[in-house]
């Protein structure tokens, strides 16, 4: 497997500054969501995108804010206390947010969109998380069959962690969304760093989702890998005291 850093925007302060210095930077990846930034990331990272035509962009359906949930309300694809809990994989509401993420974007079609912490959906039921996810996928898939989406995956934080499902388990799921041809499930997000370190000790001894979604194909996306910001600012504090020389 071989490395690229891309730009994660869920805690960037200054997103229009720092997707343009990723793009002259030589980052081909940035990551989204219509949650970030109390639900103006998408429509902060536009005007980037639209000068840097070769970004690639991976957005989310399932966390929205308020406003959002309003606004799925009034449109019908959610009801008030789907919208009061703050997340959803219903069909409807997929569709939905799909093309509004364009919009926000200003892209035609989306390079990756990640079904957002799913496993939140349905705590600790995981035959009815396991049909959520499916129906959802099946949802993509019409997006990629309408050229809105290249193709969709996951982002979890602990989904795998915690065995809400599998990366054999996604992939058996897209089979079935795809009803028999071929599915478009392209890539897993999950945390990896030296604080959440389990996928890494896993791999080591040829277990977990990193082989198993490499072995399968998947993009693997690393997300927070320096723990929210908490790595640097713990390096600062154990390092040796300066001995004043240059």
């Amino acid at each position: 497997m071989t490395a690229q850093l891309a730009l994660g925007t869920y805690r960037c302060q200054a997103i229009p500054e720092a997707a343009a210095r990723a793009a002259v930077s030589g980052a081909q990846w940035i990551d989204t969501a219509p949650n970030y930034a109390t639900g103006q990331a998408q429509i902060l990272l536009a005007p980037a995108l639209a000068a840097h035509p070769s970004l690639r962009v991976s957005t989310k359906t399932g966390y929205f804010t308020a406003a959002t949930g309003i606004d799925a309300v009034k449109d019908g694809v959610l009801n008030q206390d789907q919208a009061a809990a703050g997340h959803s994989l219903a069909r409807d509401y997929v569709r939905w947010q799909t093309g509004r993420n364009r919009e926000q974007l200003g892209r035609d079609r989306l390079d990756l969109v990640l079904l957002h912490n799913p496993e939140y959906a349905h705590p600790g039921d995981r035959p009815a998380l396991h049909r959520a996810i499916r129906d959802a996928f099946a949802v993509l898939e019409e997006e990629v069959a309408a050229g809105h989406a290249a193709g969709y995956g996951v982002a979890t934080w602990a989904g795998l962690d915690e065995e809400a499902f599998t990366v054999g388990e996604l992939l058996a799921l897209a089979a079935e969304a795809a009803d028999g041809h071929q599915h478009h499930l392209a890539a897993v997000q999950f945390p990896v760093s030296l604080v959440m370190m389990t996928p890494m000790v896993q791999a080591l001894h040829g277990r977990g989702p990193l082989p198993a979604a490499a072995g399968a194909g998947l993009r693997v996306m690393a997300s927070a890998p320096l723990h929210g910001g908490e790595l640097p600012a713990w390096s600062i504090r154990s390092s040796p005291t300066s001995s004043g020389r240059a």
